[in-house]
């Protein structure tokens, strides 16, 4: 078996099939997409909101599916496929590598495009290992992000028929006591009053204005999500930096955390995400220009807290434990 230079292949993984190349620039996989989530939020269009503001076909709401195993993807891979489902005037969310499509006795039309995704992986160089064994300590891995293609269902043929049946989205009046139920069964300290939302870290509690002030009933359970993203970050729960003085970095983060914690519990629960803080646009372009990695941080950690919300679907969860603090706020 031949010898697999990492280093090479750690990069390839990096920079994709074709940089390097002529003509090509050398992206990583960060700033690839990175640029690409950068141009949708310049272009006024919001990644975790537009899939249903324009699709003329119907897509469904909800988060994308791996169709044969049932899996909803997470992270970063949400805004892509979400990104897509625009891009392409897709009529579904269900997604198939081309083998998968196979598999399940179907193809990919000929000339159709993928999509590229993306998984984290890592490896350890030869020279750590050795490292590693000489300090009496274990060897350091490198992590790196490494590119796979998907195509969606729209793009297939021969697939089973169920597959392309999506249930038809839930009307206001039954989306609404679903999101009751989920944010009761958080447990958070929900306090109703005042004219702001906003989450207070050191006392714990979330506070929202009464419901009749809201335009939309369902703006005050996108607005509840939002803030129960804040909530997930408490150091007792998933344990995020909380930044509550405006105009500060750290603040930014917090905020895009928050707000795709609330597109990807709404998507989940079938009620159509919206941006609650458009005035945050330009803050968020700043980091990310910033960062090529703070997309998929945020991303991911934006799906770790809606998973922690999704988690008291239908179940006790974890257990609210207040703690004490200055009284600050994360709107």
């Amino acid at each position: 078996m031949p010898k697999v230079n990492r280093k090479q292949q750690y990069q390839k993984e990096q920079n994709g099939p074709d940089a390097g190349q002529a003509g090509n620039p050398k992206l990583t996989v960060y700033q690839e997409v990175t640029g690409r989530i950068i141009a949708e939020l310049e272009a006024g269009r919001v990644p975790w909101v537009q899939p249903w503001s324009s699709t003329p076909h119907g897509a469904c709401v909800g988060l994308p599916v791996n169709a044969q195993t049932g899996k909803t993807y997470s992270g970063i891979n949400i805004l892509l496929l979400w990104g897509k489902v625009i891009e392409r005037d897709f009529a579904a969310q269900s997604w198939l590598t081309y083998k998968q499509a196979q598999t399940l006795g179907g193809n990919v039309r000929k000339g159709q495009t993928s999509t590229s995704i993306v998984y984290a992986d890592s490896f350890t160089p030869k020279g750590e290992r050795k490292a590693a064994r000489e300090e009496n300590r274990d060897p350091q891995r490198i992590p790196f992000l490494k590119r796979y293609r998907v195509f969606n269902i729209d793009q297939c043929d021969g697939l089973p028929r169920d597959l392309h049946t999506q249930a038809p989205d839930l009307p206001q009046c039954e989306q609404q006591p679903i999101a009751e139920k989920l944010i009761k069964a958080t447990g958070a300290d929900f306090r109703i009053g005042g004219n702001r939302a906003f989450y207070v870290p050191g006392k714990d509690y979330i506070q929202v204005p009464p419901q009749p002030l809201f335009h939309a009933q369902i703006d005050y359970y996108r607005t509840c999500f939002h803030e129960l993203g804040h909530w997930t970050g408490a150091k007792h729960r998933l344990d995020r930096p909380m930044e509550t003085s405006k105009g500060n970095k750290l603040y930014a983060r917090e905020e895009l955390v928050a707000e795709m914690t609330s597109a990807f519990v709404c998507a989940t629960l079938g009620i159509v995400p919206t941006v609650r803080h458009t005035d945050y646009i330009g803050a968020w372009l700043e980091v990310l220009r910033a960062d090529d990695k703070a997309i998929f941080r945020a991303a991911s950690k934006a799906s770790k807290a809606a998973d922690y919300i999704l988690a008291f679907h239908g179940e006790a969860g974890p257990k609210n434990d207040p703690e004490s603090g200055p009284e600050r706020r994360l709107a």
